[in-house]
């Protein structure tokens, strides 16, 4: 049996809650943190995230920065990007290259820009024990019919080789 492969990545996009829930639907995503994480530079000021703790034998990078792009709006600017970032939050400088080069080859198969930009993890303040794991404890509540099931089922129709029972 091959070790497990332990990596850790950030996004960010939308709703913690949302961002949080389609990371814990994946096999081999081991734990996800949500709260808020900062970058460098305009960046500096946190934005509402999760990090990733995954076995890349399992679920590859590129794999998990696909689904990011397709369960948030990742090719559309708004009033909220301060607040819902749309980032891929590295710890080192071969994620940071190959999310780049992920992200590129990404783009020359979409027709709308890609706004979903690398960038330096540098600190994160997690959310109230309340609020985490949100979907899991409230699957019927308005925000989570209306906001994180469509997510989810759009995620199962595209990815559901990927996705653990939920």
């Amino acid at each position: 049996m091959k070790d497990k492969e332990i990596y850790t990545i950030g996004f960010g996009g939308g709703c913690h809650w949302c961002t949080e829930a389609v990371f814990q639907s994946l096999r081999g995503v081991l734990t996800v943190e949500q709260g808020y994480i900062a970058s460098e530079g305009i960046h500096a000021s946190f934005s509402e995230a999760v990090i990733v703790h995954y076995d890349r034998s399992v679920i590859p990078l590129e794999v998990l920065i696909e689904i990011h792009l397709l369960t948030h709006k990742s090719r559309k600017m708004h009033s909220m990007r301060d607040t819902y970032r749309s980032a891929v939050y590295v710890y080192n400088e071969e994620d940071n290259a190959f999310a780049k080069a992920v992200l590129n080859t990404l783009q020359k198969s979409s027709k709308e820009k890609i706004i979903t930009a690398v960038m330096p993890f540098k600190d994160f303040n997690p959310s109230r024990e309340e609020i985490t794991n949100y979907y899991k404890k409230n699957p019927n509540k308005p925000f989570c019919e209306r906001y994180i099931s469509p997510k989810l089922g759009e995620l199962k129709n595209t990815f559901a080789h990927r996705m653990v029972n939920f």
